[in-house]
């Protein structure tokens, strides 16, 4: 489900960030988007410099699936 407020959609989109003030430099934080909101997320990170990668949630998902 989008993490966007009050969206209820399907996520289409993982956004990776990290703050670098609390994280380590490896850690990835996740927040999931649909189509709709992606941009929105990903300006509201991209401006704070956490945004680190957007892939396509199917993408994430199989390469998480190789990484266990």
């Amino acid at each position: 489900m989008c993490s966007a407020k009050g969206c209820r959609a399907p996520a289409v989109w993982v956004l990776a960030w990290n703050n670098p003030k609390l994280h380590t430099p490896e850690r990835r934080k996740t927040w999931l988007a649909c189509d709709e909101h992606r941009e929105h997320l990903s300006s509201f990170l991209g401006m704070r410099g956490f945004l680190k990668d957007v892939v396509e949630l199917t993408e994430w998902e199989r390469n998480s699936a190789t990484d266990r």
